[in-house]
């Protein structure tokens, strides 16, 4: 049986990504979705979805928010990332279109950036996701107390966790969704088994089954459970999470250091209720922050432009050399004080 594709590195227009994908939740003949990802070495990665797992994930959804017939949805995320792509099959099993911001949804989606920016100016997104039933809010971790004011000021949230090889958010405020097993290996990694789980990566078997086990993905996050809930308290990778985009960290070192050879770099994050995690960047020389962002926004995207710059005399390290991220976390927190 021949497998068709759909590409979202071809950059599909938002019709035609929903015209392809209702054609496959009706069709016998299996179709996969190709999303680029970026994994913890910084190498990008091509996850294959079935749109039997992206069908599912969209009935779940739509089951938990309490989503009927008729409902609709706005789309707030590009739809070249799973979240996205996810918020146009929850329409499309509604049968309704999606809307933007300016108009009225019962439901949608969003990243913590965009959640802080409604709740500090933002006032036509503020009012969109106050008029919502509910409101998605994942991709990074969001902090308790914006949660706080956000539902203060009316918004219902559920917090999401999940990734692309997960279909997107499968654990909605911190309990797995039906048909989801979330556990813990012995070294405290979340592993995910369920319908939702990606078929594999393209062209890279190896690394696939390196994170696949026994039908469960090991993800990256460190995790525990308390009273059959899910936290995440960790990543064991050097990919940080910044306005809801995977920044690698190492792929941001490895630019730099070609074009500007004479001088070290470190990045690392610290915490930021606009972006969940802020990308920092440390040097042990003076440098052109104007030439240093527009290089890395050119490269990886302008989530990839650091927040915050420091000069150092070295860049802090580990043993024979490994970069000290928690060190150099601690000299940005301590510059701004």
């Amino acid at each position: 049986m021949k497998t068709s594709v759909i590409d979202l590195g071809l950059q599909p227009s938002n019709f035609e990504l929903t015209q392809a994908l209702s054609a496959a939740f009706s069709q016998v003949e299996p179709t996969l979705v190709i999303i680029n990802t970026t994994g913890s070495t910084g190498v990008n990665k091509k996850v294959e979805l079935s749109t039997s797992a992206i069908s599912i994930s969209a009935d779940l959804s739509n089951a938990a928010v309490g989503a009927k017939p008729g409902d609709i949805w706005s789309l707030l995320l590009p739809t070249n990332h799973i979240a996205g792509l996810n918020v146009l099959a929850r329409a499309l099993k509604l049968g309704t279109e999606v809307v933007g911001v300016e108009g009225r949804a019962d439901f949608t989606a969003i990243v913590p950036t965009q959640l802080h920016r409604a709740l500090t100016g933002d006032i036509p997104l503020l009012e969109h996701l106050q008029n919502c039933k509910a409101v998605l809010v994942g991709g990074a971790a969001v902090e308790d107390s914006l949660l706080e004011v956000a539902r203060l000021k009316g918004i219902e949230i559920f917090t999401t966790y999940g990734m692309t090889e997960t279909s997107g958010g499968c654990v909605y405020n911190n309990v797995p969704l039906p048909g989801v097993s979330v556990e813990l290996t012995y070294s405290g990694l979340i592993k995910i088994k369920g319908p939702i789980l990606a078929s594999g990566y393209q062209d890279q078997e190896a690394l696939w089954l390196k994170n696949f086990s026994d039908g469960w993905f090991i993800t990256s996050d460190l995790g525990e459970i308390k009273d059959g809930k899910i936290f995440v308290i960790g990543r064991t990778d050097d990919v940080i999470i910044s306005g809801g985009e995977n920044i690698s960290l190492a792929a941001i070192e490895s630019e730099l250091a070609s074009n500007f050879p004479d001088v070290n770099f470190l990045a690392t994050s610290i915490p930021d209720s606009e972006w969940g995690q802020k990308l920092c960047l440390l040097s042990d020389a003076h440098i052109d922050q104007v030439k240093i962002s527009s290089v890395l926004q050119n490269k990886f995207g302008r989530a990839a432009v650091p927040k915050e710059f420091l000069v150092v005399n070295e860049i802090p390290l580990i043993g024979i050399g490994k970069p000290d991220r928690v060190k150099a976390s601690t000299l940005i927190i301590s510059a701004q004080r």
